[in-house]
């Protein structure tokens, strides 16, 4: 992909998010600091019909991140732009283009798939025809017909993470925020999702995609970049990653040198 052909949807710039811990944090954490920084000074750009791929290990502030990204957190310094506006100033607008998934989300267990999706449908000001019309996109997709009237609580965790996936792209958003979109499913079920992202990329849909899943990334992102201790350590496209031997290996060799820098 030539970024410079593309247009650029969103724009993080210096990003940085500090959390106060409490006497019970810091002892689990096994520290005397009252306060963590999750996000360093975090700057990257995802355009338009683009996949980005953003990596890193527990604790290095992807999640973090990513909810700074759907308005679910507000950022200690730094700004976020999409299409150039302020999302901080136009919380809006931002939530009717975004569609944010991550494992954190618990749907009731005595909902129907089917009542489920159309109580988020509603939040999302969507008319009946909309809202039938996306339902029969979504659930053929995602093989959720079969369950629709099953409670949630009776289906299985790969299941659950489908009716997950629809209800997070109800709106038909522009851009697509996944936080380990494939958790809970199997080969097949991944495949499916690995191939509608694909096919959202063809729609020009912009997409951030974080999981520990090494190979999805690499196949999938257009750009990946890789953060460590709140920091982005590298960024670069699919070839260039090529280039450095692979995505395994260069994700190693980075975590490793930054132990390295921590311990010296």
């Amino acid at each position: 992909m030539d970024n410079n052909s593309q247009k650029e949807i969103v724009k993080v710039t210096k990003l940085s998010k500090t959390f106060r811990l409490s006497y019970k944090q810091r002892k689990e954490n096994k520290t005397d600091d009252k306060y963590l920084k999750a996000v360093d000074d975090l700057s990257f750009s995802l355009y338009e019909g683009e996949i980005y791929g953003l990596l890193g290990p527990n604790g290095a502030g992807k999640t973090t991140t990513l909810r700074m990204l759907a308005t679910l957190l507000t950022p200690s310094s730094g700004n976020i732009y999409l299409d150039d506006k302020d999302i901080q100033k136009n919380l809006e607008e931002t939530r009717r283009n975004i569609g944010f998934l991550t494992s954190e989300l618990k749907l009731d267990n005595f909902f129907t798939p089917d009542y489920t999706f159309d109580f988020f449908a509603e939040l999302y000001g969507l008319d009946k025809t909309q809202r039938m019309r996306r339902k029969e996109i979504l659930f053929y997709q995602f093989g959720i017909d079969e369950y629709r009237y099953k409670k949630i609580g009776e289906l299985s965790s790969g299941m659950k993470q489908k009716v997950s996936l629809a209800i997070s792209l109800i709106h038909d958003p522009k851009i697509i925020i996944y936080d380990e979109p494939t958790n809970g499913l199997d080969i097949i079920a991944s495949k499916a999702v690995e191939d509608y992202l694909l096919k959202l990329k063809e729609e020009n849909k912009s997409i951030i995609i974080s999981t520990h899943i090494l190979p999805l990334v690499e196949k999938l992102s257009d750009r990946i970049g890789i953060i460590i201790a709140g920091k982005m350590q590298f960024e670069g496209n699919r070839k260039e990653v090529s280039n450095l031997g692979g995505l395994e290996k260069l994700f190693f060799d980075i975590y490793q040198k930054v132990r390295d820098e921590e311990d010296a």
